[in-house]
């Protein structure tokens, strides 16, 4: 007798998601499909859609087109039901001052509408999945940048949220403060089965945390899949090779090597995807020309990235998506 697999419902899909402000496209038609306890990543640069993206599935700006669903609920019709569903860490610390870390999380529960009863337990199991337990009682001015994060991750999941959606959540922390809290968050899904969204443009965030990610460039996904099989797909090694004029790569001598998949050139440096990269480097120097300098290693998200979209991912274009806070109290829904 044939096995029937049930089919997973996805906790946040959307179709053709798209968000303009007056003439600039900062998402264009998004189609995405999240399973629960996932951890998805939107990797890009500032200026791609990430956050848009997050703002639109959390209510916070209403789409130009398309749909989006998270939890069931559709985010235009359904809004409370929502925002019940999800927490959300913003980039910009939110927590109050003035108050200890206990103090901002009752705060919280009551504004969620916690049940009083259960709320000092879950604030209790909260702290104490962040390690903040001992600090509890300490004003909040007083942490750490990586306490604060820590705390608003706390906050985040006070009302058991199903989803949970992380802005760039460790933006200017130090890397090592930055590894603790991959472990914090690696703990929400697997312990409490949250499903995580978070956005980010530190590769190694996203290799490090996510089942899948979604590479936004100028709106728009250029690749989707899991950190390994992304990095497979470019097939071989990476080998670097810069140039000093008056000297020319022979590209079309290079191209021809068998052990040669793919050849980009940038200014002075060509890149190439190579199979058996150390074995094969005598001949592609001998059909490249010579050369200033050579790196070889394995591919890494940012060469997926440099695939396909022709650009390493830089902060440059931060203007393009960058104060959307204040296009949200006059952008309408165009």
């Amino acid at each position: 007798m044939q096995a029937i697999h049930a089919i997973e419902t996805p906790v946040i899909e959307t179709q053709g998601l798209t968000k303009k402000f007056d003439k600039f496209v900062a998402v264009n038609k998004l189609n995405l499909s999240i399973n629960e306890g996932e951890i998805f990543g939107l990797l890009g640069p500032n200026g791609a859609g990430k956050t848009t993206t997050l703002s639109m599935l959390a209510t916070l700006l209403p789409p130009s087109g398309g749909s989006a669903r998270v939890n069931g609920f559709d985010v235009s019709r359904e809004a409370s039901r929502v925002r019940k569903s999800i927490g959300f860490v913003f980039q910009d610390p939110s927590s109050d001052d003035l108050l200890t870390g206990r103090e901002n999380l009752y705060l919280h529960s009551l504004m969620y509408g916690v049940d009083m009863r259960a709320a000092q337990k879950k604030i209790d199991a909260a702290l104490e999945l962040v390690d903040l337990t001992e600090r509890q009682n300490e004003r909040v001015k007083k942490y750490s940048g990586g306490m604060r994060r820590r705390l608003e991750l706390a906050r985040g999941l006070l009302h058991e949220p199903r989803i949970l959606f992380l802005d760039e959540p460790t933006l200017g922390l130090d890397p090592q403060t930055r590894e603790h809290l991959w472990k914090y968050i690696k703990r929400l899904s697997t312990e409490k089965k949250v499903t995580i969204i978070i956005t980010t443009h530190y590769m190694e965030e996203a290799d490090a945390l996510c089942d899948r990610v979604a590479i936004i460039d100028r709106g728009k996904v250029v690749a989707l899949d899991s950190p390994a099989n992304l990095k497979k797909g470019l097939g071989g090694d990476v080998v670097y090779l810069s140039f000093r004029k008056p000297n020319k790569p022979n590209l079309a001598a290079v191209k021809k090597l068998r052990c040669v998949r793919n050849v980009k050139r940038e200014g002075d440096r060509v890149t190439l995807s190579c199979d058996y990269a150390a074995s094969q480097l005598q001949n592609i120097l001998k059909a490249i020309g010579k050369v200033e300098s050579v790196e070889s290693r394995s591919p890494t998200l940012n060469d997926v990235f440099l695939h396909f979209t022709g650009k390493e991912i830089r902060d440059d274009d931060g203007d393009a998506e960058g104060g959307y806070h204040e296009r949200m109290m006059h952008s309408g829904n165009r």
